[in-house]
This record gives C-alpha cells, sequence and structure tokens, in this order.
C-alpha cells in the first residue's frame, strides 16, 4: 500500500506519538487497529505513528490483520463485514503515512520515541529492540518499566544508524530528558538535548508563547545550548477521545503539528525533521488561526540569535546593518534575522517592495561583502498578509568572518559589535580548534579551573576578573559568562554595551559585600531594566573568595544547576 504523492509543498497534519492496545497502559477497552485509522482521519491527520511502549507488536498486528485479509480476498473466501474492513485499511493507507515506531524506555526511566519509513521490516525494529535491552519475554507486553536498558545516547545512535527518526518524548514532562527539577546534572542535560543523532524534541507546550517556554530554552540562544533545537507537539493519545474524567488525558490527534513537505511520504519528512528550516514546522491552530512563523518570532523578540529589520534601503546604513548582523551570527552561535518588519510585535509589518529582485540583491551584497563566504539561507515568509526576508546563518565553521576583509562583528544578546581585540583571537582560535569546550570556567589567567561550588554561575552576563593601573588608566580583565571567553585589556573608553556598565560599576561603586543580604552563598545586588528585560547584578562567594556577575539575564539562570539563583529572585513563583 504506497501514500499518495504531492509535488508541491503543501502543509500535512501529523501526530507521531500515539499509542494503541498494544501498550499496556491502554486506556480503552474493544478498541480496534482500524478505530485508530479512522479516528486519525476523522481528526484529518496525514502522517501519524503507532508508537507502543517498547514494543512494535501493534504495527506488527494490523499488518498481519491486512495479510489475513489479502488472503482470504484471493482465495475468494472473503465475507462482506472482511471486504469492508479491507477497502477501509486500503483507503486509510492511501489517504495518510502511517508509520512504524516505538517509545523506548532508555535507563533512568527517560521516554524516546524511534519513527520509520513504513518499508522497515517489523521484525528488524523487534531485534533493534533487544538490542537496546528490551528483554524478550516483555518485547510485546508493552510495559513501561522494562528494567536495564539502554542508555539514552546509545538508543539516540541505534534508532538513527537503524534509519529512524529520533525524538525525545514530552521532553519537558514525565520522564522527559529536558524536565526542570530533575536531579541529573548540567553536563548530562545538554548532552541529551543536543546531541547530534537527535532530531527533535516533542513539547507540550509548543503553542506558548514567552520566556518560559520550552521552545524558546532551547533555541540556541543560550551558549550551553547552542544547538537550536527542532520542537514539535504530539498527543502521546492512549485512548481515542478525550478522556471526560481527565482533560490531561488527550484523545488521538488532539495536540497536533503542520508540517510543509513537498510529497507525503517518510523521505520528505526525514529531510525535513533533519533540516534546519524551522518555519517548515509549526504546531496546529485549526484552519481559522494557521500559526505565523514570523510573528512568533517578533513576540520572542531579539536575541543572540535573532534580529529585525524593518528596511534594507542602502540609505541611513540599513542594508549595511542587515549584512553586519548576518557577519555577527556567523561568528557567534548562528542566528536568523528577518527583513521588513519591526521588532516590536505589536506594530504592524512593513513587507519589502520588489521582493523577488530584494532577495537577489541582498545575496549578491552578502557575497560580496563577507569573507570568507557564508552558506547563508535567503527565502521569503507570509505574515500578516505581507512577504518579508527571512536569513538563516549558521554558525560559522571558518571564524573570524568579516566585512570588506576588516571589520569582524560579534553578537552579544541583542546587540551586533565590532569585535574587540581578544575577542578576534577567540574566533581564530576557535577556528583551529572546533571543538574547544566553551563550557569549562577558568580562573583570571585563562590557565585552569575555577573553585567549584555548589551553585553554578550564571550563563548570561559579565565578570570583571581583574583591574591593574597602567599610566594612571584602568586596564581590566572581563570574563563572558555566555562562553567563559576572558578578554584583557578592556577600558572604560573602549568597553561597549554591557561590558561599558560593568566596567563603569567597578570604577565608580564599591559594593559592601558584608551589608548584601546573602542566601547562604549567593546574593542579590541590585535589579535594573535594559530595554524590554530584566537584569540583575549578583554576587556569590566561597572559599573565602567573591565573584560579582552584571548584567545577568533570566536566560542564563535556566539549568537545573541554577535553581538556587531562581529561588533568590523569585522567578519560579511569577510563572
Amino acid at each position: 500500500m504506497k501514500s499518495k504523492e504531492k509535488h508541491s509543498l503543501q502543509w500535512y497534519k501529523m501526530d507521531l506519538h500515539l499509542h494503541t492496545p498494544a501498550s499496556k497502559d491502554f486506556q480503552q477497552a474493544g478498541v480496534t487497529y482500524l478505530d485508530i485509522l479512522q479516528q486519525a482521519r476523522r481528526c484529518s491527520l496525514d502522517i501519524i505513528s503507532f508508537t507502543d511502549h517498547n514494543t512494535v507488536r501493534g504495527y506488527r498486528q494490523m499488518l498481519e490483520e491486512i495479510q489475513q485479509l489479502e488472503l482470504l480476498e484471493n482465495l475468494e473466501r472473503i465475507n462482506a463485514d472482511e471486504q469492508h474492513r479491507l477497502s477501509e485499511y486500503r483507503r486509510l493507507f492511501e489517504s495518510m503515512l502511517i508509520l512504524p515506531g516505538f517509545e523506548f524506555t532508555a535507563t533512568f526511566g527517560f521516554h524516546i520515541l524511534g519513527v520509520f519509513s513504513p518499508q522497515t521490516d517489523v521484525r528488524y525494529l523487534e531485534h533493534l529492540l533487544l538490542d537496546l535491552n528490551i528483554s524478550a519475554d516483555v518485547l510485546d507486553s508493552g510495559e513501561t518499566n522494562v528494567g536495564a536498558s539502554a542508555d539514552v545516547l546509545t538508543a539516540y545512535a541505534a534508532i538513527r544508524q537503524a534509519g529512524g527518526l529520533v525524538i525525545a518524548a514530552h521532553a519537558n514532562s514525565n520522564h522527559g530528558v529536558a524536565m526542570r527539577g530533575m536531579s541529573f546534572g548540567g553536563q548530562t542535560r545538554i548532552a541529551y538535548t543536543q546531541d547530534a543523532n537527535l532530531h527533535a524534541l516533542e513539547v507540550t507546550d509548543l503553542d506558548r508563547r514567552g520566556q518560559h517556554t520550552t521552545a524558546r530554552f532551547f533555541d540556541g540562544s543560550k551558549p550551553e545550548y547552542s544547538r537550536p533545537m527542532r520542537c514539535i507537539q504530539a498527543s502521546d493519545a492512549h485512548r481515542l477521545e478525550r478522556d471526560p474524567r481527565n482533560a490531561k488525558n488527550l484523545g488521538l490527534g488532539e495536540r497536533v503539528t503542520e508540517i510543509q513537505l513537498p510529497d507525503l511520504s517518510f523521505e520528505a519528512l526525514h529531510a525535513v525533521l533533519s533540516g534546519n528550516d524551522f518555519a517548515r514546522t509549526r504546531p496546529y491552530r485549526g484552519s481559522t488561526t494557521p500559526f505565523d512563523h514570523v510573528l512568533a518570532a517578533r513576540q520572542e523578540g531579539p536575541s543572540i540569535m535573532q534580529s529585525f529589520h524593518e528596511s534594507m534601503a542602502q540609505r541611513g546604513g540599513r542594508l549595511y546593518g542587515i549584512i553586519a548582523d548576518v557577519c555577527a551570527f556567523a561568528n557567534t552561535n548562528g542566528g536568523t534575522l528577518y527583513v521588513g518588519v519591526p521588532a516590536n510585535a505589536k506594530a504592524k509589518p512593513v513587507g519589502v517592495p520588489d521582493i523577488n529582485q530584494a532577495v537577489e540583491q541582498l545575496k549578491a551584497e552578502l557575497q560580496r561583502k563577507i569573507t570568507p563566504p557564508i552558506e547563508a539561507q535567503v527565502d521569503v515568509l507570509q505574515t500578516q498578509s505581507v512577504s518579508v526576508i527571512r536569513v538563516q546563518v549558521p554558525p560559522g565553521s571558518e571564524p573570524p568572518y568579516a566585512i570588506d576583509d576588516y571589520k569582524i562583528y560579534v553578537r552579544d544578546d541583542t546587540e551586533t559589535s565590532l569585535a574587540v581585540r581578544d575577542e578576534i583571537v577567540q574566533l581564530v582560535l576557535r577556528s583551529h580548534s572546533p571543538q574547544i569546550d566553551i563550557l569549562e570556567n577558568v580562573d583570571a589567567e585563562g590557565s585552569g579551573p575555577l573553585v567549584a561550588s555548589r551553585v553554578e554561575p550564571p550563563r548570561t552576563g559579565v565578570e570583571v576578573i581583574a583591574t591593574e593601573k597602567r599610566n594612571n588608566m584602568l586596564y581590566h580583565h572581563v570574563r563572558d559568562l555566555r562562553n567563559g571567553n576572558i578578554v584583557r585589556n578592556v577600558t572604560r573608553g573602549s568597553a561597549r554595551k554591557l561590558w561599558h556598565y560593568a566596567i563603569t560599576q567597578v570604577e565608580d561603586h564599591i559594593i559592601e559585600m558584608d551589608r548584601l543580604r546573602w542566601h547562604g552563598e549567593i546574593a542579590l545586588i541590585q535589579v535594573y531594566k535594559h530595554g524590554a528585560k530584566q537584569h540583575y547584578d549578583l554576587a556569590q562567594r566561597f572559599n573565602g573568595d567573591s565573584r560579582i556577575y552584571y548584567g545577568v539575564t533570566e536566560d542564563g539562570i535556566q539549568d537545573s544547576t541554577h535553581a538556587a539563583w531562581r529561588e533568590l529572585l523569585g522567578l519560579d513563583e511569577e510563572e
């Protein structure tokens, strides 16, 4: 049975996480596999996957039923009811892409979805589960509790090597690899959510906006989580319809992702989920309110990986500002910029006139002005009835990137600035040593690790770690808390933005540490607002030493290792 093919880009609705009676915790008696397919079609789904707990028995039994019906048809022994069932199966397989898969329970109870091509032999998937230490005696039981199975990273690699899509199931919820408050350390969480074998995170808050969403956390703007992760949603249905006694028990197709594909095939699905164009998946909101990717980006606002430009006119340096952002993104973590919209989500987008010509002009300017060449993708998106340009910039593999051969820009929070000497040195070192661990904290001389602390330092803001006076001029060593880089010999006159603020505070204000209200080893110095964001000056002391962190934002204290900071600032109480 082959899926129907379409030859132009089209939005399809998918639910890649649903259970059948083959899962031991399925909640409705008497439901058949045909019932599940019929319900999926009633919900207008185009792509579904059977993902029973640690088994592919449901998908196998469905295929066996179809094969038995086809055998009866060939033998001319099929009755009317059986013929109807077979016709229904054929109709549904023709109108939907129905995929085999499983929800694997890894070590410590983390759940991972493996989704495969319909051409994959089900027995091969059973062997894969056996290789992942699902014992033969529970292979068909649909149990969630399976004993000592394989670890998360081993499962990721095995599923991907077998040709499957690797999705972290309900990542921000129970048994999810990104759930807040779990006792495992930050490095483990980073590995589980940034692994190269992982295609996507399934989350339960995809349709929410704001600072505290899972998608925002994993958008690549945090140095320790520098790989932007595609987030999708699915029902995780254990029943056909929502449980009337518990609204959290969703029915099939009640939490859906739309995906833009050239045809309804596993190959097309795999290509999109393996790619970096995040505008080709979106939460389904119903036909009357389609998801607007550009508006959602504007609601999140500018960040270290996102910027907005109303115009690309050469007059006033607007085109140059776009090129500078592209250069800065390539030198930092990569990013996306939008042309034709203001950053303020409440302001009306203006669009780009003669947009096809503008796209070609922008491509030519980027190619002419930036060296070495950047593989930026320039395309057009629709938002609120106007066309805008989107430029997707990957992290550069050959930094430093420069405009006109000598102007090197970097991205710092929401600002693009010319790089200072030590930042350029760091870019050169990164080019020659791409595997340097940016998470390692080093001392003021850059020669060794800092003394360990019970509370991890923030991951945004700056720290002035040393000051010396030469020829009546103060020179400071500044640590960028995003990546641990240390920039030396920064003066008040040469410092920019947040660095200038921190140096001004150091030179003009003496902080009396004994007068701070300490909560264990940490304290709040002051709160101030810069733009729309709240910023914090924080202090920390241990082993007789004190450290001060200037301009910390909430983005820098999101990990479980920063829970003490969040409690100090009352951030979780606001959610």
